[in-house]
């Protein structure tokens, strides 16, 4: 009998932050992507710059904090935090090189084409030179501050993230060289319109026109060196909030501390060399696998705003206008709305939020409405769900809010929010002590003629109507009992001394029993599995690293369950060579794909959940979150459609191969298997049709040539990506 090979945890998994890095890396290939319009693929270079410095910022800060406290111990995949942070480089170093060759051979010869063009001082004639000196004289100098370094004024503290300026000089009849920092205010426009003549649109960066006026800034010297650079501190810190006697002032002395944490990435223009780079690195004492010199100008997330400025619509895609569910009308409330349809799904951003908004709005005007509950993780800037509770509580509502302050980069708006909230007259949660509280919630209480009615929101996103334009969600308003009575039993946990019940009557929630559930489901799926009819697991998230998690599905692969994993960002599951049962897919596209989806066969009768949570450790043992099911067959009918757009997206999909590495699809215009459009056409034609026929029909006229679900095999159009990425 031939021996079964044994498998060491090495062929199982890959590490997190390398998984994550190829993440960022099939990102940049929608910059590089011929089928995007220019100023699309321009997006991309700002989001993929976006991302690294928040990678920077808490992955590799966290890293090299393990390697710094002799915790140098391989995760599941093998790898020491010390050969992450060397492979890391390696890739790093790629990505870049490829980012500067999408944005300076590619995407700004085509903006040029279309006249809107880059420029440097030195590209001008003296007059338009004067005027552009007139300018800063007049706009931008009042706002800068010199920094000078010497014995009377220490080593500055510099904002992690901005654009600085190092400059050296003598000053007049001083032989000794000194060095100074200039500061690019992020509250000026990066890219200065220049009138030179030419037709079209011309921009100068801002630090450009600093470095081009230098003189103005230091008068009476002599300047030596100049050139701009940029630091990423390590903001991977936590709080300790078991303890914490006000959390709120906790989490504020922390914020205030972030401008004095360790750098832990400097970059440079490529070619900045000399004295003054010398002085810069003694400074900084900072290791040299920090250190990047790019060819790129430098913070290319800013490059969002030259998106706007250009304001060329023929480089953008065409829009998708967010679709109206046809069950929300003028005539009805959403109250009435829930009760005559029993569930209703929200999908953005094919789907409004509005509806959301409006459900809110109607319960903080509405008479009837007793009490509304929510908790909040994400808020935009201007939040219209923050100003419907404000309202809502000034209206004599009991409004409970728990407002989670320890949301990464969110602190600093959720604390303004948390006080707004409180002078409004609303009950305001802090989140709870040691956890996050992720979950997505909104429960309404309601005296209705026959008695108090509840109504719930439940979805995979935040309370955001800035991101659910652009974040792929899906939620589910309700008046179901069952449901309705698990959600405030969540929130009488969340918000007083409550235990959670043994056992919810639908939903499942972490850190509580959420793990158990889905373990429980995957199991089930292993238990029914035969070779005549395989279980089935689909499972769409954003990340999927769970240690126990991957080793479970690992063995339901092996038991012959058949598994779809769509997950867009980190995926530490690797398929093991002879898993062809397994297909695991990564859609990167115009929207952020953030939708958690499950769907388990359970032989012929299919069960499907939305979650807040993905199968990380922090999701189900760290964080406060929800699963709950959808059982309405019109519902579950879309989620599955969903499910298929994607497993036969051609266009978009990349598939994780048994390497490791991502096959990367090769498209120069997009033909009829692109899953986002496909969702947002279908939900599109079924509002349309929706309201003149029954919904079984109306199901069936989305005509758009379908391919069937390709087989586990069929990675037909698609080429792995360099395997020098590896």
């Amino acid at each position: 009998m031939k021996k079964l090979k044994e498998y060491n945890d090495g062929d199982l998994f890959i590490s997190r932050e390398l998984s994550w890095i190829d993440f960022n890396s099939r990102v940049l290939d929608e910059a590089g992507c011929p089928a995007n319009p220019g100023l699309e693929r321009l997006k991309f270079i700002a989001i993929f710059s976006g991302n690294l410095d928040e990678f920077f910022m808490v992955r590799i800060a966290g890293l090299r904090q393990l390697v710094k406290m002799g915790k140098d111990l391989p995760d599941p995949a093998g790898n020491r935090p010390s050969d992450q942070l060397h492979k890391m480089r390696k890739k790093l170093e790629r990505l870049l090189k490829r980012q500067h060759s999408y944005l300076t051979e590619e995407i700004l010869p085509e903006l040029e084409q279309h006249a809107v063009r880059l420029v440097k001082p030195a590209d001008l004639v003296p007059a338009v030179r004067g005027q552009l000196a007139s300018y800063f004289r007049g706009q931008v100098l009042p706002v800068l501050t010199p920094l000078a370094v010497d014995s009377a004024h220490p080593f500055p503290i510099l904002n992690s993230g901005a654009i600085e300026i190092a400059v050296s000089m003598r000053p007049a009849g001083r032989d000794e060289l000194l060095y100074a920092f200039v500061e690019v205010p992020e509250l000026l426009p990066r890219f200065i319109e220049v009138r030179d003549g030419r037709a079209g649109r011309s921009f100068m960066l801002l630090e450009d026109l600093i470095m081009d006026n230098l003189g103005n800034l230091f008068t009476g010297c002599e300047i030596q060196e100049f050139f701009p650079f940029r630091i990423t501190r390590d903001m991977d810190f936590s709080v300790e909030d078991n303890d914490a006697e006000d959390l709120m002032q906790s989490i504020e002395k922390k914020l205030l501390q972030r401008r004095h944490r360790e750098p832990i990435r400097i970059e440079l223009i490529a070619g900045s060399r000399g004295p003054l780079l010398k002085w810069l690195t003694k400074e900084f004492r900072l290791d040299e696998q920090f250190w990047y010199f790019v060819r790129t100008p430098l913070h290319l997330k800013q490059f969002f705003e030259l998106v706007g400025k250009a304001n060329l619509p023929e480089l953008f895609e065409s829009t998708w206008s967010p679709v109206i569910p046809s069950v929300f009308s003028a005539e009805q409330t959403v109250f009435e709305t829930i009760s005559a349809h029993g569930s209703v799904l929200i999908a953005p951003p094919y789907h409004s939020f509005a509806p959301i908004i409006r459900f809110l709005e109607e319960a903080a005007d509405d008479p009837a409405v007793l009490a509304i509950k929510q908790t909040l993780y994400r808020v935009s800037g201007n939040s219209p769900v923050v100003k419907a509770l404000q309202r809502a509580a000034e209206n004599g509502k009991q409004v409970t809010v728990v407002v989670e302050l320890k949301a990464r980069f969110d602190e600093g708006n959720n604390i303004a929010w948390a006080r707004l909230l409180e002078e409004s007259g609303a009950h305001v949660v802090y989140g709870v002590a040691g956890l996050k509280v992720h979950c997505k919630a909104l429960l309404v209480v309601r005296k209705e003629s026959d008695g108090i009615r509840r109504y719930v929101h439940l979805a995979t996103g935040n309370y955001n109507d800035k991101t659910a334009a652009i974040y792929t969600d899906m939620g589910i308003m309700s008046s179901d009992p069952d449901l309705c009575f698990d959600v405030a039993n969540l929130f009488n946990v969340l918000t007083g001394y409550s235990s959670p019940p043994t056992a919810w009557r639908k939903i499942a929630a972490s850190p509580f029993d959420m793990r158990h559930k889905i373990s429980a489901l995957i199991e089930r799926e292993i238990a029914n599995s035969t070779p005549e009819h395989p279980g089935k697991i689909i499972a769409k998230m954003n990340s999927l690293s769970d240690e126990k998690i991957v080793r479970l599905l690992h063995k339901a692969a092996d038991a012959g369950v058949e598994i779809d994993l769509i997950v867009r960002g980190i995926c530490c599951y690797k398929p093991k060579p002879g898993q062809e049962n397994v297909r695991i897919i990564s859609i990167v596209d115009r929207y952020l794909e953030h939708t958690r989806l499950f769907y388990f066969g359970n032989g012929v009768d299919p069960e499907f959940y939305l979650a807040s949570a993905d199968w990380m450790y922090r999701n189900l043992d760290r964080r406060v979150e929800l699963l709950f099911p959808i059982e309405d067959e019109k519902i579950r009918e879309i989620c599955l459609k969903f499910l298929q757009f994607q497993l036969s997206d051609a266009d978009k999909g990349r598939h994780l191969l048994g390497s490791g590495v991502y096959t990367r699809p090769k498209v120069s215009k997009y033909g009829a298997t692109r899953s986002q459009y496909n969702s947002f056409r279908y939900l599109k034609e079924l509002a349309q049709h929706e309201k003149s026929r029954a919904f079984g029909d109306a199901l069936k006229v989305y005509t758009s040539p379908e391919k069937p679900v390709p087989s586990f095999s069929d990675l037909s159009g698609d080429e792995p990506e360099d395997a020098s990425d590896e």
